[in-house]
């Protein structure tokens, strides 16, 4: 498949586009910069920053899959909110057919109805990015496109490749300890597995150990 992956260079973004090359999908790593990405087997580069509607549309023409990783900055995290707006309306225009979004943990329920955003168990710190992306879930939910947004575990890091993991739908997924973890690289297995063998479309799920 021809897969686009939109930043392509942070943590999370570049084990999802070394999971799809690793799996033979032809990929578009898309960043402001990408010169880490020059000259790795499997992948053309392009660079665009998100903010015009026609430029994102013309990167993503042909695309089979649109996964999106970007991460607004950490003073002004609504950018979250208007790039996926921008997002939606390229995917639309372009007509490809999916565009799959790295959510947070924030909007998960950690009991019936109460998420870990509203618990008081969220650090004050992850508030406003939390906030940012239940605004564009809403967005998302409020589309005609096909949108998937996968939900890592609370503590999301680079780590190891395992292939375990545990899928949720709207939970936070936790172990016997009440620790939710999840690794950067099985996050991406997760995801690519959604691309492969669609199971959430225009829906959202979880990943945890």
């Amino acid at each position: 498949m021809n897969i686009v992956v939109y930043g392509a260079t942070g943590k999370a973004g570049s084990c999802i586009v070394k999971e799809l090359v690793a799996r033979g999908h032809k990929v578009t790593g898309v960043a402001r910069n990408v010169d880490s990405l020059k000259g790795r087997p499997g992948v053309v580069t392009k660079v665009d920053d998100l903010s015009n509607v026609d430029k994102i549309a013309a990167v993503i023409q042909g695309a089979d899959a649109v996964v999106t990783a970007y991460q607004p900055p950490f003073d002004n995290t609504d950018l979250l909110v208007d790039v996926t707006k921008r997002e939606i309306a390229a995917v639309k225009s372009a007509g490809v057919p999916r565009l799959l979004m790295v959510g947070g943990a924030g909007l998960l329920e950690v009991a019936s109805g109460m998420t870990l955003m509203d618990s008081g168990h969220l650090p004050e710190v992850w508030l406003p990015i939390a906030r940012s992306h239940r605004k564009a879930l809403e967005a998302l939910r409020a589309s005609d496109i096909n949108w998937t947004y996968l939900s890592p575990a609370a503590f999301f890091e680079p780590g190891e490749r395992t292939g375990k993991f545990r899928l949720g739908t709207k939970e936070l997924i936790a172990d016997a300890k009440g620790e939710s973890r999840i690794s950067m690289e099985d996050y991406a297995i997760a995801l690519v597995d959604e691309i492969e063998n669609p199971r959430h479309e225009r829906g959202s799920f979880s990943v945890g150990w």
